[in-house]
């Protein structure tokens, strides 16, 4: 396999993982690459956004499937709660902050658990998530 093809992997792979529950470092890796010049920017920032995104809807559809087994106000305290409030007060606006670390998160799980439509769940996630790699890329070049 060509170089590219794992660079892309690789980001693709810290990108899906940095958008859910788990932790990850995707914009490092997206840095790092930009740096070598060896793929096109363009390609780095595309699969970054997707598979940052794909993560973010996988968490969302946890947050889906979790809301058919337990009630989202008797479960979840403190901190947590916050997620909730955000995305009640702004439905699926709250998910253009879905790139920042932990409380994205929480929001993606409570926009699936409140059930916020997935297609502008979708649109709100990947445009929040296609500036903030646009940022970093533009960082590093």
């Amino acid at each position: 396999m060509h170089f590219e093809s794992w660079g892309l992997l690789g980001l693709f792979a810290s990108a899906f993982i940095s958008s859910t529950v788990a932790p990850g470092g995707s914009e490092a890796v997206l840095a790092y690459l930009v740096n070598q010049n060896q793929i096109p920017v363009v390609s780095l920032v595309a699969v970054a956004t997707l598979g940052n995104t794909l993560g973010a809807l996988t968490t969302w559809w946890l947050g889906l499937w979790a809301a058919a087994k337990y009630p989202a106000d008797n479960l979840l305290a403190g901190e947590r709660q916050r997620s909730l409030r955000a995305v009640r007060r702004w439905g699926s606006w709250a998910l253009l902050f879905s790139w920042l670390p932990l409380v994205g998160d929480g929001l993606c799980f409570a926009a699936g658990w409140l059930r916020v439509s997935w297609i502008s769940s979708l649109c709100a996630i990947f445009f929040g998530k296609v500036l903030r790699y646009i940022a970093v890329a533009y960082a590093f070049i």
